[in-house]
C-alpha cells in the first residue's frame, strides 16, 4: 500500500519535472534516434537584411546611381566574380564559398511582395501566401506532422528568446526552446538522484509518479553532464548568435532526436545608420556560421546538417535620407554546408529595371522553391501537401 509519506516525497519528485525542459526529459526514455538522419538549421536574419550590400552587384550601373552614402568600393569586396562581390565583413563566409560550402541564392521573394514585417514573415514562416490557408501551423510544423520521430523526442528546437516561431508550430509534432545553455543546469536538489522505494504491483498511481520522478532526474543527470562537458571545439566568436549556435551544435552533438534547429539574429531593420550596423551584423553572422560547421566538421557531424538563411524581404535600392534602406523585395537566401552546390544560384535582379509601381527589385525566384528542395530532397518530405502546390526545386544541393 502506498502510504502518506511515500506518495507526498514522490509527488514532490514529480512536481520537479516541470522545470526540465519536456524534449529533455522525455530524452530519459526516448528510443534512440538514426545517427545519420539529415538536420535542418534554421537562421532567421530578422528585420530584413540589404541582400544588394551583402551579394553586391557593383558592375549594375544601378547601384552607383542609386546608393551614394551606402556604395561600397568595389575595390574593397571580396571577389566572387567580374560583376559580384561580397561585403568585406564577410571574410569567414568567402572562406566557406571557396571551400564549396557555401551557395548564395538571389532574387528570392513572392508574388506581390508584402513590406510589412509582420505579414512577409508570416508568409515565409508558413509556406503559404494568403491568410484563409494558413490553419496556425508553419512550414516546418506541417513537415515534422508528416514525418517520424525517434519516440519522446522532440522534432524542432528553438535557440533564442522570445516566442516560439510560428515556422515550428505544428498540430501533432512538439518543438521546444532553450535560451541557452544554462536552461540545461539544474539545481543540485533536482540532480540528485531520487530515492524511490519500489512499489507493489497494481499500485498505478505508485507507478505513475515513479517513473515519472526518474524521468525527470535521468534527464536532469544526462543534461548536467552535457552542460559540464569540457569539448575540444571550434573557436567561436563572442557574439550572441555564435553562442547560440554553439549551443545547437552542442545537441546535434548529444543526438537527442531533432530533425530541425532554429535561432534569430535581430537587427536587420537597417533605416538609418545603416553601414556600420550592417558591417556588424554580417560579421558576426560570418563568423558564427564558419564556426559551427568547423564544429560540425570536427565532429565528424557536418555532412548530416544543412544551413538555411533567409530574411522576411531585401531592402530598397534606393537610399533613404538617414543613411539607410527601406522596406523592400526580393532578397539573398543563402544554404550553407558540405552538401550544398555552392557559388552563385538564381539570378540577380536587375537595379536599373525596376518594379514600376514601387521601384524595387523584381523577384526572380519563388522561396517556395527552395522550400520545395528543402522538403524533397534534404528532409525527404514530400512538399506539396505542406505548400499547398507543386514548385519545381532548384539544383542546391549536390546530386540533385
Amino acid at each position: 500500500m502506498l502510504s502518506r509519506r511515500n506518495f507526498l516525497k514522490n509527488a514532490m519528485l514529480l512536481a520537479l519535472a516541470p522545470n526540465i525542459p519536456g524534449f529533455l526529459a522525455q530524452t530519459a526514455r526516448a528510443a534512440k534516434p538514426e545517427k545519420d538522419r539529415r538536420i535542418l538549421v534554421v537562421i532567421q536574419l530578422d528585420g530584413g537584411n540589404d541582400g544588394i550590400n551583402t551579394v553586391v552587384p557593383f558592375k549594375d550601373e544601378g547601384y552607383t546611381k542609386h546608393r551614394k552614402l551606402l556604395c561600397l568600393p568595389a575595390e574593397a569586396l571580396i571577389t566572387v566574380n567580374d560583376s559580384i562581390g561580397l561585403h568585406p565583413a564577410l571574410t569567414e563566409a568567402s572562406e566557406l564559398l571557396n571551400a564549396g560550402q557555401l551557395a548564395m541564392i538571389q532574387g528570392v521573394g513572392y508574388p506581390n511582395p508584402n513590406r510589412s514585417h509582420f505579414e512577409s514573415m508570416a508568409i515565409w514562416q508558413t509556406g503559404r501566401l494568403q491568410r484563409g490557408e494558413r490553419n496556425g501551423s508553419g512550414w516546418i510544423g506541417n513537415t515534422l506532422d508528416s514525418t517520424t520521430q525517434a519516440a519522446g523526442a522532440a522534432g524542432a528546437v528553438f535557440v533564442g528568446g522570445g516566442q516560439l516561431p510560428d515556422a515550428l508550430r505544428g498540430r501533432r509534432s512538439s518543438a521546444s526552446a532553450l535560451t541557452s545553455a544554462e536552461d540545461l543546469v539544474l539545481s543540485e536538489a533536482v540532480r540528485t538522484k531520487p530515492m524511490v522505494a519500489a512499489q507493489p504491483a497494481g499500485n498505478d498511481l505508485a507507478a505513475f509518479v515513479q517513473r515519472h520522478a526518474l524521468d525527470a532526474y535521468a534527464a536532469a543527470s544526462r543534461m548536467a553532464e552535457v552542460a559540464h562537458s569540457k569539448q575540444d571545439v571550434a573557436g567561436y566568436p563572442p557574439f550572441e548568435l555564435a553562442a547560440r549556435l554553439k549551443l545547437v551544435a552542442r545537441l546535434i552533438k548529444e543526438d537527442l532526436g531533432a530533425r530541425v534547429y532554429y535561432t534569430v539574429q535581430p537587427g536587420y531593420d537597417t533605416h538609418a545608420g545603416q553601414a556600420p550596423n550592417h558591417a556588424r551584423l554580417l560579421r558576426e553572422w560570418s563568423g558564427a556560421i564558419k564556426a559551427f560547421l568547423d564544429d560540425l566538421a570536427a565532429a565528424r557531424l557536418a555532412e548530416r546538417v544543412l544551413v538555411l538563411c533567409f530574411s522576411e524581404f531585401g531592402r530598397t535600392v534606393r537610399e533613404n535620407g538617414s543613411g539607410g534602406t527601406d522596406h523592400g523585395t526580393a532578397g539573398t537566401v543563402f544554404l550553407a554546408g558540405p552538401s550544398v552546390q555552392a557559388g552563385l544560384r538564381g539570378t540577380m535582379p536587375s537595379l536599373l529595371d525596376l518594379d514600376e509601381r514601387h521601384g524595387d527589385l523584381k523577384v526572380t525566384l519563388d522561396f517556395r522553391r527552395i522550400y520545395a528542395t528543402l522538403l524533397d530532397r534534404w528532409l525527404e518530405c514530400p512538399s506539396d501537401a505542406v505548400l499547398g502546390g507543386r514548385f519545381e526545386p532548384v539544383a542546391l544541393l549536390q546530386g540533385g
